[in-house]
């Protein structure tokens, strides 16, 4: 059935779009999966309508493959794909970081560190489903803290790719042991005031990540 905490005064159609889309970014309909509109239908209690209209505009946003005569898919994304993200993340975010460590207050620093700490945690726990979303915030946290408001809203476009990639590579429960100390490195450089160190630190943490994907280790 829908999930409760989408359920509101917006259309049905937008409805089933927001929660078919939510289960392709967390992987919940993994890619290459095909999109059987009678089977969507009677899970979410729905009738095919509103799934057909959420495909189709699910195919324009690159998440849903539509093909001749076989049927819908959820996209599959490549090692390319991949690559292409994190090297957009890579400079944004290195940029995000060097001016956080310049112009975030003494609050924002602190929740930058205190971010880190749960996320330390969440890996003690192996909690996955925490370890994304404080991940999540913790660069979310690091980009507003740069007080650029371009930068803010290009990283914003980004989030959706961002996050149903981060679905994938966490996955692989060794990179998110390897996190915290990264974390650590780019957090330390920013309650510091130093944007060189925090800018270097936040591009070797997604070159990291870029080195996993190239080797196929995801």
């Amino acid at each position: 059935m829908l999930n409760p905490d989408i359920i509101n005064h917006k259309p049905l159609r937008e409805i089933v779009y927001e929660e078919l889309k939510m289960q392709i970014l967390k992987g919940e309909i993994p890619p290459g999966t095909r999109m059987m509109e009678v089977e969507m239908a009677d899970e979410m209690g729905v009738s095919r309508t509103p799934i057909r209209e959420a495909i189709r505009k699910l195919e324009k946003e690159g998440l849903v493959t539509i093909e001749p005569r076989r049927g819908a898919y959820a996209s599959r994304i490549s090692t390319q794909d991949m690559i292409e993200i994190l090297e957009v993340r890579q400079n944004m975010e290195g940029l995000a970081a060097y001016y956080a460590a310049l112009r975030a207050d003494e609050d924002t620093k602190n929740d930058i560190k205190a971010l880190a700490k749960e996320y330390e945690q969440a890996v003690k726990e192996r909690n996955t489903a925490d370890m994304i979303k404080i991940d999540t915030d913790f660069h979310h946290l690091i980009v507003k803290g740069s007080h650029n408001k371009i930068l803010v809203n290009m990283v914003e476009q980004l989030q959706e790719l961002v996050l149903r990639f981060r679905y994938l590579y966490y996955d692989n429960f060794k990179r998110g042991e390897q996190m915290p100390a990264e974390h650590e490195e780019i957090y330390s450089a920013i309650l510091q005031g130093d944007g060189d160190r925090a800018r270097a630190a936040a591009e070797l943490h997604i070159e990291r990540l870029k080195e996993m994907v190239q080797s196929d280790d995801i």
